[in-house]
Parts: structure tokens; C-alpha cells; sequence
């Protein structure tokens, strides 16, 4: 494998990984030395070097990236449906791994290292990478590395197991019985908690594996769970040259700790539920993650991490200070962190409680172990609500969502209170706007039984991964049992990879990022796929209230930043009904009892839509990026039921037929009938009378009444049951040989018919008053044509006589 990559590393980078094999799919982890960069690559080998699997590490510069990555430091994936021959060549550690960085020809540098089994690695709780230490050789120091498999036991007899995969600390002339000396120290070396010297009884060149125990205090265990501690492996013979150290951090493992809140009493009536996730940082420090649904405040609950093991529970650790009562969620890190929250936690024994006071559970749920990959390195899971209260009370959920880099939709579900429901499935619910009637497109994913589910879609086309980012976008669950959906949990955070998206077509222009706005504003401008103002970064879609500007919301739109000015809704309710509270940009419709009821109010009440909270009785116009404010639908936030409600605006009803109906401009929620005049075509001589003599019109009757009364409407004009008119032609004008008659609703039009003796009269110059007979200005055309027709047809009978004339003579 030497020819295939470079095994040039000035730098002495060094990696470990932790694995871990589930249901036929390989989770991997890593910690790699500090000052690298990413890989770009990694590949799975057999002991012969054939590359039997490659994965792509590169993240594209605008993102999806992984927040747990970037917090953690660890690199993190799968390698999903592993074949049967390759799980036996892992089970006979016979599966090498590279890192590989540089160019996808030639790699600057490549890291390799077998997997093999270690019973130490069952009881982990803390890692260490041990790297060629500051000060010594880095030529005799080449290829040396190592890591740490560290445990610990708490309690009355405390005490620390430090498994050491090492090599690279030998003198080249040492191949026996080499002493090594081992320390756990604080970084200063002020203060040493465990020092040893172990000896290897022969070298390996490849690894070497050192186990030591020591009894330890609880202040030592403490500072052993905050990071504050180093493992020293060192040659005793050449310390100074040859030492590997390492900061002994959270384990190597790439795991979340989740669980799904809810009553576990199956004849509770209780509806509070909710979701959390935790994990370690590289410090140690606990970061968590909690969002409730239908938390009741009145009893002042207390949200907290409990220890589930044994007859009582015991609180460690209280989230309440954190918890927001607007949103409600809870999140945090716990930096001080002990082996009273680390234990309980690795042995499945941790649980968040909601708690009211005293000590009744109201709803809780167990932390269990998850690796991080695919839809689990998305940024946030999300929290299923009930469809409506025929759902189970108990029943409750939470997802994970991702699109991965080879555009295949992941999801991860974990579900509470569905025992007795089977057949269930999985639908992928997308529409334009979040607004009632709106259009929806359900998909389905994936049908399934139990309380849990992990998948994904291949099926998906690009056009609708897409929408995952600029639509509104549901998980639902439905059961084909009672034909209803029973949880459904609105997507937030998906990251769809740029490659993802549809192709430009041809007569779309590129996005061309820019530094100013649509109105010039100078504090906002674009940057990659995310959109700046006002000190912060917003994602692509995200929408918020201007922080410089007052009642104006923006949104970043293809990575330009749109702002638009409050529109505030109708009124309709009386003047002394009107109220404007402070820091609101509308005014609302709030009687004074009600008006009253939530001024003294101590909590302040009101609805969360999205990012933004308004106040109870307040109404506004939805903001839909990119389009704006729409106007067609007015959201209000119930005074007494806290629910949003977003109905359209109701029309009028239409006194003309749907056909004929418009919109008078693009941002007019009704359409309009065309603007009626009714016309009265009159006689000039008798200018009171139209040209029925028998005709008297009806001045003051409106458009309804002379329609209803059997009248007709042709284009924009009304006519009365029984005018007569001539039609006009726009590019002719009134065309007066045409009469049309409207009688009874129907409108029927003839041509005038000139008889044979006024064509005659016309023909031998009878008429003597041509100017003012209309009857010769309609006949003209057609006496023309009855007179050519006439003449052929006699030279056509004189023809016919002259034959038979000819013929009788010949006989």
C-alpha cells in the first residue's frame, strides 16, 4: 500500500476510531490530531489492500454542516448495509482503515490502522488521543501514537481502569522486557493521580496493548470527567525523546442520549409531553437539549436529570432555570460535570423528569445511547403533536430529518404510547404556504410496526427535496388500522445540499450575491448560502423582525435579504373597541373586560408562531418569503385559546359568472365583475324612444333587476328584455345591416334580407333618395351580387338554346 499513498508526515498526525456494528450497518468515529484538517476521504480495505468501501468526507462550502462535529471535534458516519462476506472479515479483524487527505488522485497523506476488538471498549466512559508529545523528536517520534480506553467506578471504593494501545516509545535495541513509565497527571504536573511503570515484554511494531487499575479519590474522579487530566506514556530509559501524552475527554464514540417525554400512566389524562437529547462535548460538559408540549405552569413544574436506578430516584441535576415559558424549550451545559451524572448515563439509568411540586411525576423519559450519523447529525430532532384528541393520551414522538450528500432523504423516529397500534405508516406531507386550503402533496415513506423506525428514501426527485427548505413541510403518522393520522410533527432545520437542487434552467439568470438589499438598506449583505444583518447570520428561508428598523420583517431569499413593512389587517369592530399596546405595530380588537384581563395579567400571554410570539387577541397578515405579506389571510391569536387561526378573506359574491369575473391587479385577494353600463340605442328623430317604437326603457332599474326581468349582458354592455340594437365591430364600428334582439335572457342577431324589387328599383335608378334610404346602404352589396348572378345565369340559357337550336337543324 506504500505505492498507493504517501507516508510522509512531518506534522506526526495521529487518529483514533471507535466502532460499532448494527443491524448490518458499521457506525465509525474519530478523534484526529488538532492540527490537521478534515479528511476528505476514508476507505475501508481487506488485508490485501483491495478498497472494498469509500466514503466522502469533504463538506461543501455552503454547508449542510454538522454542529455536533463542530462541537465534539470527532468525525463521525456509517457505512450502511454492510455485505455478509465483508461482516466476516470485520469479525476476523481482517478490515483496514484509511484517512486519506489531499487531492482525490494523490493523497498529501494518508493514516491506516486495523480494527480489532477490545473487551475494555464495553466499559468506556473517557478517551485520549495520545500524540508525540511537545519538546521531543519528531524523526524518532514518526508513526508513533496511541489512545486510551478509560473507565471509572464511583462511590466508596472509586477507582480508575486505563486500557493503552500504543507504539512508537521503544528504542530501536529494546526487545525485551521494556520499561515504560505511565502517568495521570494534571497539566502542570502539580498534581499526579496515578504513576506507574509497566513493562512490555516484546515490542510489536504495530501495537501494544498496557492495562492498568488504581483506587482514586471522588475529587479525582471529578477532575477526570471535566477534562482537567493527561495520560503520560513514556520510555523510561529516553523520556525526554520518546512520549506519547493525551488529554483524557468524553470517549471517542460519535452518541447522542435521547428519549421521548411522556405520562407512562396509561390511565392519565395528563397531555404534557416532550422530547431531549444530550451528549458530551470534548470537555466533558453535558449539553441539553428540551422542548415540551402543553406544559402547565399554574403548578410550577420543575424539569430535572434523575438517576432511575434503584427504589429512589435521585435528582442530579435541575434544568428549570433555563427552561424558556414562551417557547418551551430548555437548553444548556453543564460544565461541572461528575461521575454521579456520567454513570447513570452510560448504564441507561439517567431520565428527565417533569416534576410538579412536590415530588409527583408528571411526565418523563429515559436517555438512551444513539449513534450519531445521517439523520441523527441533523441540528435538532422534532417534536410530534397530536393530531386532534381522539389520538391515544399518551401517545408521543420525536425525529430526526437529513438529507445526506448523495441527496437520500434519512429519518430516524422514536415513538411512546403506541403499543397496541400496528400497521402504521410514514408520510411526507409539503405545502406552499402555511395557510388554510393551501394545496398539499402527501408522499409516502415507509411502512412500519413498533416504537421505533430508521430509514430512508431513494425515491424522492430532486424537485421535491428542494421544497424541504422553501416549503412548509410535515412528518405525519397514520394509521391504516383506525384511517387516521395519529401524530404529525412540522420539519424545521433541514439542510438540503446544494447538488440537490434541480438544475437552472435555461432562461433562469445565475444569483448573483450582493452587498446591498432591494431597498439599499446598509447593514445587510449576502455571504455564501447564508444572508447577514444586524450582526447575525440567517439561513436561507429563515424570516425575522428587523432589530434596526421598527414593524418590518425580513427573510433571506436566495441569499439576499428582502424586507417589508408591517401591513397591518382591517378592523372590524368598533372605535372604542380599538386598542394600541405599547410595543405592538397594529392596533387590535379587544373589548375593555377582555382588555383588562390581560393587562393585569402577571404571565404574558399570547402564541408562538415560528420565531415570533404575539400577544393574545392580536391580528396579523401571514409573511410568506418570497412573495411578502399575504394580504388574502388575516392570523389572529385567540385571546381565551391561545390557537392561531389564519382564515382567508371572505369574498363577495359575484353578480357576474366566473368567466367573465377579474383580478384587478396581482395582489388582489377577490376577483370583480367588469364595471356595466346599460346602453339604450335610440332614434335621433325621437331621442325619448329606442328604435322599437313599442320599447319604453326603464331608467332607475338596476343591473340585477333588468337581468332578472329577462334582460341580457354581452361583453360590458346590459340590454332590456326587448331592445333591439346594431352590433359593433371594433375594427368596422356599428354594423347596420345586423340587427339583434335581446328576448328573454337570450340575444339573437340576423342579417337583413333585400328582396328581388328593391334590388330592381336600385339596379334601374328608381331610387332617387340613396343618402338617406339605409335600406339601399345594406342592399347595395348584396343587389351587386344578385345582379352578376343574374346575368350569368341568362347567357347561360341563351347558351343552352343556341345548342338546341343547332341541334334541331341538324336533324
Amino acid at each position: 500500500m506504500k505505492s498507493m499513498y504517501s507516508i510522509n508526515n512531518p506534522q506526526n498526525i495521529v487518529a483514533t476510531g471507535r466502532f460499532s456494528l448494527h443491524k448490518k450497518n458499521l457506525y465509525y468515529s474519530f478523534y484526529v490530531s488538532e492540527k490537521a484538517t478534515r479528511p476528505r476521504a476514508i476507505q475501508f480495505m481487506d488485508a490485501t489492500g483491495n478498497i472494498l468501501e469509500e466514503h466522502n468526507l469533504t463538506i461543501p462550502t455552503n454547508g449542510p454542516f454538522s454542529i455536533y462535529q463542530n462541537t465534539t471535534g470527532k468525525l463521525c458516519g456509517v457505512w450502511r448495509r454492510v455485505p455478509r462476506d465483508y461482516r466476516k472479515l470485520l469479525k476476523e479483524d481482517q478490515i483496514i482503515v484509511a484517512i486519506l487527505w489531499g487531492d482525490k488522485y494523490q493523497a498529501e497523506l494518508a493514516l491506516a490502522g486495523r480494527i480489532e476488538k477490545y473487551p475494555a471498549l464495553q466499559s468506556e466512559i473517557l478517551s485520549s488521543l495520545l500524540e508525540p508529545a511537545p519538546g521531543t523528536s519528531p524523526e524518532q517520534m514518526a508513526g508513533a501514537g496511541g489512545t486510551a480506553i478509560v473507565s471509572a467506578v464511583g462511590g466508596t471504593a472509586s477507582s480508575v481502569h486505563i486500557t493503552l494501545v500504543v507504539n512508537g516509545v521503544f528504542n530501536p535495541d529494546e526487545i525485551l522486557d521494556v520499561p515504560l513509565n505511565i502517568r495521570l497527571e494534571a497539566h502542570d504536573k502539580k498534581q499526579i493521580i496515578l504513576e506507574d511503570i509497566q513493562k512490555v515484554k516484546k515490542p510489536a511494531h504495530a501495537v501494544n496493548v498496557i492495562e492498568i487499575s488504581s483506587p482514586v479519590s471522588t475529587s479525582d474522579l471529578r477532575l477526570l470527567a471535566r477534562g482537567k487530566l493527561f495520560v503520560t506514556v513514556e520510555s523510561r530509559r529516553n523520556p525526554e525523546s520518546l512520549r506519547l501524552q493525551g488529554q483524557v475527554v468524553s470517549r471517542v464514540s460519535c452518541e447522542i442520549f435521547q428519549t421521548v417525554i411522556s405520562s407512562h400512566n396509561p390511565d392519565s389524562q395528563q397531555r404534557t409531553n416532550g422530547l431531549a437529547w444530550i451528549y458530551l462535548n470534548r470537555d466533558g460538559g453535558l449539553v441539553y437539549n428540551l422542548e415540551v408540549n402543553d406544559l402547565n405552569y399554574e403548578v410550577n413544574p420543575l424539569v430535572a436529570l434523575v438517576d432511575d436506578n434503584g427504589k429512589r430516584r435521585l435528582e442530579l441535576e435541575d434544568l428549570t432555570p433555563t427552561l424558556n415559558r414562551v417557547t418551551n424549550e430548555a437548553s444548556g451545559t453543564i460544565d461541572r460535570l461528575g461521575p454521579k451524572v456520567l454513570e447513570p448515563l452510560y448504564n441507561g439509568d439517567l431520565s428527565v423528569n417533569i416534576l410538579a411540586k412536590p415530588d409527583t411525576t408528571i411526565a418523563r423519559g429515559r436517555l438512551v445511547v444513539k449513534a450519531v450519523a445521517d439523520a441523527r447529525d441533523s441540528p435538532a430532532p422534532i417534536l410530534f403533536k397530536k393530531v386532534d384528541e381522539f389520538s391515544p393520551p399518551n401517545v408521543a414522538g420525536m425525529a430526526w430529518v437529513a438529507v445526506d450528500s448523495a441527496c437520500e432523504l434519512h429519518y430516524d423516529l422514536m415513538l411512546t404510547g403506541l403499543h397496541s397500534y400496528r400497521h402504521l405508516e410514514l408520510i411526507l406531507e409539503e405545502k406552499a404556504f402555511e395557510v388554510p386550503g393551501a394545496t398539499i402533496t402527501r408522499t409516502f415513506l415507509e411502512e412500519f410496526n413498533g416504537n421505533y423506525l430508521e430509514g430512508f428514501s431513494l425515491e424522492i426527485p430532486e424537485w421535491q427535496l428542494a421544497k424541504l427548505e422553501t416549503s412548509v413541510c410535515y412528518l405525519e403518522v397514520y394509521s391504516k388500522e383506525f384511517l387516521r393520522p395519529l401524530l404529525r410533527a412540522k420539519l424545521k432545520n433541514v439542510k438540503v445540499p446544494s447538488r440537490c437542487f434541480p438544475n437552472d434552467s435555461d432562461n433562469e439568470l445565475p444569483i448573483i450575491a450582493s452587498t446591498m438589499n432591494d431597498v439599499g438598506h446598509p447593514s445587510y449583505h449576502a455571504l455564501d448560502s447564508k444572508c447577514y444583518s444586524s450582526g447575525q447570520f440567517y439561513e436561507e428561508g429563515e424570516q425575522w423582525a428587523d432589530k434596526l428598523l421598527e414593524c418590518t420583517m425580513c427573510s433571506c431569499v436566495n441569499r439576499r435579504v428582502k424586507c417589508e413593512s408591517i401591513k397591518c389587517p382591517p378592523l372590524r369592530c368598533k372605535q372604542e373597541d380599538v386598542r394600541h399596546r405599547k410595543g405592538e405595530c397594529c392596533p387590535i380588537c379587544l373589548d375593555a373586560k377582555t382588555f383588562e384581563e390581560v393587562s393585569l395579567s402577571k404571565v404574558e400571554r399570547g402564541c408562538q408562531l415560528g420565531s415570533q410570539f404575539y400577544q393574545a387577541g392580536y391580528s396579523w397578515h401571514p409573511y410568506l418569503p418570497p412573495s411578502g405579506f399575504d394580504t388574502c389571510a388575516i392570523c389572529t391569536c385567540d385571546p381565551v385559546s391561545l390557537k392561531i387561526t389564519c382564515p382567508k378573506v371572505q369574498c363577495p359574491q359575484l353578480q357576474c359568472s366566473e368567466k367573465d369575473a377579474y383580478r384587478p391587479d396581482k395582489k388582489s385577494c377577490c376577483k370583480k365583475c367588469p364595471e356595466i353600463r346599460v346602453e339604450t340605442y335610440r332614434d335621433k328623430t325621437h331621442p325619448d324612444l329606442l328604435k322599437d317604437q313599442g320599447f319604453t326603457p326603464n331608467k332607475t332599474a338596476s343591473t340585477q333587476e333588468i337581468l332578472s326581468n329577462g334582460g341580457c349582458i354581452h361583453s360590458t354592455t346590459v340590454y332590456e328584455n326587448g331592445q333591439e340594437w346594431h352590433p359593433i365591430v371594433s375594427s368596422y364600428g356599428e354594423v347596420k345591416c345586423v340587427d339583434c334582439r335581446c328576448k328573454d335572457g337570450s340575444i339573437q342577431c340576423s342579417k337583413k334580407r333585400c328582396t328581388r324589387s328593391v334590388c330592381n328599383n336600385r339596379i334601374l335608378g328608381r331610387n332617387k333618395n340613396k343618402e338617406k334610404n339605409i335600406v339601399d346602404e345594406c342592399c347595395s352589396t348584396q343587389c351587386h351580387r344578385i345582379r352578376g348572378h343574374n346575368h350569368n345565369a341568362r347567357r347561360m340559357r341563351r347558351e343552352r338554346m343556341r345548342e338546341h337550336h343547332n341541334q334541331h337543324a341538324k336533324s
